[in-house]
């Protein structure tokens, strides 16, 4: 079947960049590029913001934080480059970066530039064939267990992260971040925040983790959708415990059976006929990783709470009027729904 690749649209009004000052930075940077500018964004994607620029015959990657950003270390585009820059030896889906500006004088803030690979995404529109889908799901489990083999330490990552106490530092810190940007009260949510903490498994380890490893941060090549291409979106890249990661994974795989809560928020074809179950993505990552999942409705349950948290974040943004863009008006029921749907999950003691 054939899908079709990723592209960029115009730019959003109030998130246009400036060309006049953006070009003679890149020309004077990027001694590569030569010839005008023409800029494009991708509008997926509801946090750091992702711009296609096109340099003459060169294409190039644009990322900055979003606008009326507060959280400052929510968006820390040194972080993300440095990340990236790491990576390029040792996990080939990292795509390669170019440039980081840290002088918010050209953009109004920091940005990097990265390159441009060209792959589809699978959303949860989009309808490949079963065989397809399923090779799809299983390439992403084994992709994500190729990032959770790297030695952080012999690619200069030790630094990028505490692994120590992870467990419990997420789930306190998650908890913090939502108070911090609360804009109503959730019982639910309450509830989910008390059974972590009550609940909360040993640390398992230590990896690289993605912490949003899900299929729309995923480029495959067209003409083999088992093969990925390029794993975006790094910005809450950590060194922390791998099993965690693989919890928010679990979070975005929404399967035919669960409830509509759930239902209502699905991101890509995981309840598509050939897509893998929770348990199996669990026993397929275990295979893959080396590592056994004692207690995956733990990280399942922090999965969607984080989820929720990271959506209330940027629902506060424009609840709080630091941003106009209407995607985000509804997103108020966005967190309702997820704290309802691990509620239930809580509920029903299964993933």
């Amino acid at each position: 079947m054939l899908l079709p690749l990723d592209s960029p649209k115009p730019v959003r009004p109030g998130e246009e960049l400036a060309p006049d000052l953006l070009l003679p930075y890149l020309l004077k940077h990027l001694p590569a590029a030569s010839g005008s500018l023409e800029i494009a964004q991708f509008p997926h994607g509801h946090s750091n913001l992702t711009y296609l620029l096109s340099i003459g015959q060169d294409e190039f990657i644009l990322r900055r934080p979003p606008f009326g950003n507060r959280v400052k270390t929510a968006h820390d585009m040194n972080r993300e480059f440095q990340i990236l820059t790491s990576l390029q030896h040792v996990y080939e889906p990292a795509p390669k970066p170019f440039l980081y500006c840290g002088d918010d004088a050209i953009l109004g803030a920091p940005f990097y530039i990265m390159e441009r690979r060209r792959g589809i995404i699978l959303r949860a529109k989009t309808a490949p064939d079963p065989q397809t889908l399923r090779a799809a799901a299983e390439s992403l489990v084994e992709n994500l267990a190729l990032l959770h083999a790297i030695n952080y330490q012999a690619a200069g990552l030790a630094h990028f992260g505490r692994p120590e106490g992870y467990i419990e530092r997420q789930v306190l810190g998650w908890t913090k971040r939502y108070r911090d940007a609360q804009t109503e009260a959730l019982p639910d949510l309450d509830r989910v925040a008390a059974w972590l903490d009550a609940n909360r498994s040993p640390d398992s380890g230590a990896a690289v983790i993605h912490n949003d490893f899900k299929f729309d941060n995923l480029l495959l090549d067209p003409d083999d959708p088992s093969h990925v291409v390029a794993v975006l979106d790094w910005e809450m890249a950590t060194i922390g415990d791998p099993l965690m990661d693989l919890g928010t994974t679990l979070a975005y795989w929404v399967e035919p059976n669960d409830p509509p809560p759930l239902q209502a928020l699905i991101v890509g074809p995981t309840s598509q006929p050939g897509a893998l179950t929770r348990l199996e993505i669990v026993a397929r990552y275990e295979q893959a990783a080396h590592r056994t999942v004692a207690n995956p409705l733990f990280y399942y349950i922090f999965g969607l709470y984080k989820v929720a948290v990271i959506v209330q974040q940027i629902y506060a943004r424009y609840a709080r009027g630091a941003t106009s863009d209407p995607r985000f008006a509804t997103m108020g029921s966005v967190v309702a729904a997820l704290s309802q749907g691990a509620s239930l999950a809580i509920d029903s003691n299964h993933i």
